[in-house]
């Protein structure tokens, strides 16, 4: 991968005298829709767990079928907008994104939903590589930051928004009004894409089919084992098939995925040259982390807000309202910093209060606490997301041409979504295995204020909650003939259980979160001393 130089394809792109701030508007649209799309759906999971009547582990996969066919396909819609031109994919992606939106809220079944999420996703791929492809062809270097500040503040605040947005419609409209938002959005966004986009030169490249048969495969054999584990008991599926042959299967073809990607060279889906840049590699491991933290934090700390803490969704998504502020507030002037000074330490300083943030939650959550106990931490999560993105976007795209900008472009956001996959995935199977062990000893200890006689079957009614956890609360069956104070005792202690059980199941989560966190922090602090641009 070439150095960094101080001229760039974006010299020869002719806007007819417009601004190359004119074509951020349609991009911008765009990528918010992609982003708010990745949390949105998480404040809807007790709701869709009671619409659809299935459990927490098939919700999951709303949002993961959406977050998998957004990853896998991203090398190939890079390499498409290479060889087609970037507008020409973005305007395909839009159009499969907002239609596949109105998909999502006619579904009647959580299967339809799951596939209609996961076109959703194909349409996502589609456009996000064009978003930053385009942004490095067209501003120059020494502007670059400023715009990559921009687009970092829409990530910041779509993905704190979304929990908004979802807990508005879920309490007023309904669920279906989540994805149903995306279609005028879509619509004005076509307008401007119309408008504004440049038609850029091409570059020719051949298209990788064998690898991107091995990346589907790999990554989808990866997330199936990580998130159907639990569920499986880590044992067997179907017939001689076992959640450890799944992920045994899906490393072996990952590791054939890289060897292929490597004896084709530079006409790879995603050529290895691309990572003999320091700070682009380190980039790519700092985008998988904090994709990892965003899915992270808001599965279990929306389900606690709810069942725990008994929020309605619109309250529970106003808790992470101010984060949002913040968040679009920062990024801008963390995008233009990074022009002046080492783009690394403004990441670093964002991963840093990202940790903070996270290793707070876990030690303030608990049954019965003020919401506004978790706001605070809240607002630190806000800054971190503000100084990460937009810094962390100019480091991966400094020295790519026009050759490569769409292939880095993919590579980056393909790197960064699998982390949203592998922590969606781990999240809800750490969270499922954690609530196993948590929610039995809560109420272990919550049955001593029982009578004897029925101390055993409240402990039993918990025993498997963790595993098919659906959102009921602390909800025990009250046996029949049950005196009416006993009866209240019972449903007193349930809830007292749950509560107790479920805080610390989503402290746990909060700590696993954190250690991926300082991986990114540290993949900050080993980057070159150079800024994104220079």
């Amino acid at each position: 991968m070439s150095a960094p130089s101080s001229t760039g394809p974006s010299a020869q792109v002719d806007l007819g005298g417009r601004s190359p701030w004119s074509v951020l508007p349609p991009l911008l649209l765009g990528f918010f829709m992609i982003m708010v799309d990745t949390t949105i759906v998480n404040i809807a999971v007790p709701t869709l767990v009671d619409s659809f009547d299935v459990g927490l582990s098939a919700v999951g996969w709303v949002t993961s079928a959406y977050l998998l066919t957004y990853a896998v396909l991203l090398l190939v819609t890079g390499r498409l907008g290479d060889r087609f031109g970037p507008k020409n994919i973005f305007v395909a992606g839009l159009v499969v994104f907002t239609l596949s939106s109105l998909w999502c809220g006619f579904s009647g079944s959580i299967g339809m939903l799951i596939t209609a999420r996961a076109v959703q996703g194909v349409g996502a791929a589609l456009m996000t590589p064009q978003t930053m492809a385009i942004i490095t062809r067209v501003f120059p270097p020494q502007k670059r930051g400023a715009a990559m500040g921009v687009w970092g503040s829409v990530a910041g605040i779509a993905t704190i928004t979304g929990p908004v947005l979802g807990g508005l419609f879920v309490e007023t409209l309904g669920w279906e009004w989540i994805f149903f938002i995306n279609v005028p959005v879509g619509l004005v966004a076509l307008f401007f894409s119309f408008r504004a986009l440049p038609a850029l030169a091409t570059d020719k490249k051949s298209f990788d089919v064998l690898g991107v048969v091995l990346s589907v495969i790999g990554l989808g054999a990866l997330v199936f084992g990580v998130q159907e584990g639990e569920t499986y008991d880590w044992g067997q599926v179907w017939g001689p098939v076992s959640i450890p042959l799944i992920l045994g299967v899906g490393v072996v073809v990952i590791v054939a995925f890289v060897l292929w990607q490597r004896r084709l060279g530079p006409d790879a889906l995603l050529p290895l040259s691309l990572f003999h840049h320091r700070n682009f590699s380190l980039a790519n491991v700092s985008g998988m982390t904090v994709s990892f933290a965003m899915i992270g934090i808001f599965f279990p700390l929306t389900l606690f807000l709810q069942t725990t803490l008994g929020l309605s969704p619109l309250h529970a998504a106003l808790v992470s309202l101010p984060s949002s502020v913040v968040s679009g507030v920062v990024a801008p002037f963390a995008g233009r910093l990074s022009d002046r000074v080492p783009a690394k330490w403004v990441m670093v300083t964002g991963f840093a209060s990202l940790a903070v943030a996270t290793v707070w939650l876990d030690l303030v959550i608990a049954p019965g606490i003020s919401a506004w106990t978790i706001v605070v931490p809240m607002l630190f999560f806000g800054l971190g997301t503000g100084c990460v993105f937009s810094p962390m976007a100019s480091l991966a795209t400094a020295g790519l041409d026009q050759s490569t900008a769409g292939a880095g472009a993919g590579a980056f956001n393909t790197t960064r979504q699998v982390g949203g996959v592998i922590g969606s995935a781990a999240i809800i199977a750490m969270l499922q295995t954690r609530l196993a062990v948590t929610l039995p000893a809560a109420a272990q200890d919550a049955a001593r204020a029982l009578p004897e006689q029925y101390r055993q079957s409240f402990v039993d009614g918990f025993a498997s909650m963790g595993g098919s956890f659906s959102g009921a609360g602390g909800s025990v069956p009250v046996p029949d003939g049950v005196p009416a104070d006993v009866a209240d005792a019972i449903s007193s202690a349930g809830s007292a259980a749950f509560g107790t059980g479920f805080a610390q199941a989503a402290g746990d989560t909060m700590l696993l979160v954190a250690g991926v966190l300082v991986v990114g922090l540290v993949s900050g602090v080993l980057m070159r001393r150079e800024s994104g641009h220079v």
